[in-house]
């Protein structure tokens, strides 16, 4: 039997207003991730990567077609339901980081945990597990304002990860670095992608196709072009990407 993709959408559009003011900012995409791949879409800004990334993760509702995660359509369910799932099944990352700077980096990863009904004492632990995955344990204690910017990337990386998700979903998340610390974050895309964490992260930054499997191009709402990069594929050398520009 053919396993199920992990997320798959179908005809899926999503507009704003209406007649002669009307904005079609995801048009009748189709899109297939299977379980542990790492799908970036990239394209010019505005050209609805992140429309299409916040149906993907229930933040929007689509004004046609639909959502699959894991076999289950989520684009029908409650919001009550929605909510459930992106804190039990979805992680995300955002371009602003989106850290709570009166909280250190270690409260940080732990709070949805936390507030998903997790223990104290285990969400701790895990989130001191991740933050040393991520190369952070040193700076558990600090306050998130004062982490470099590639350090709270890996904090919001560290807290998407928190509740194991299914498939994490990234939004520019080297939007805000400079070009070292988009490498620090690149390796971090990189290893989740070798350790087989569904992946699927938005960019009009190149470089993020270091960290993929299949690159897909998006302008004016819709998929132009895709190109499977595993197997042959020509993947950027990370360690030659500092100099480089967005």
């Amino acid at each position: 039997m053919t396993q199920s993709p992990m997320v798959r959408a179908r005809g899926l559009r999503l507009d704003y207003g209406a007649g002669a003011s009307l904005v079609r900012a995801v048009d009748e995409v189709d899109l297939e991730v299977a379980a542990g791949e790492t799908v970036a879409v990239v394209g010019p800004s505005g050209c609805g990567k992140s429309s299409l990334l916040h149906l993907l993760g229930g933040l929007e509702r689509p004004s046609a077609g639909e959502v699959w995660l894991a076999g289950q359509r989520i684009d029908r369910l409650r919001e009550t339901a929605m909510a459930r799932l992106r804190n039990h099944a979805i992680g995300f990352v955002f371009q602003a980081f989106e850290l709570i700077d009166e909280l250190t980096a270690v409260e940080n990863v732990e709070l949805p945990a936390l507030l998903g009904g997790v223990a104290s004492r285990t969400a701790r632990r895990r989130a001191v597990e991740l933050l040393e995955r991520l190369g952070l344990a040193q700076r558990a204690g600090h306050l998130s304002a004062q982490l470099s910017g590639g350090q709270r990337q890996r904090v919001a990386i560290a807290r998407a990860l928190i509740g194991d998700p299914q498939v994490l979903l990234a939004d520019e998340p080297t939007g805000n670095l400079d070009s070292t610390a988009t490498v620090e974050v690149l390796r971090v895309f990189d290893e989740l992608r070798a350790a087989g964490q569904t992946v699927i992260v938005v960019s009009h930054d190149s470089r993020i196709t270091a960290t993929a499997d299949r690159l897909v191009c998006m302008r004016d709402g819709a998929f132009v072009d895709e190109t499977r990069l595993t197997g042959g594929g020509h993947r950027p050398n990370l360690g030659a990407m500092a100099g480089w520009e967005a």
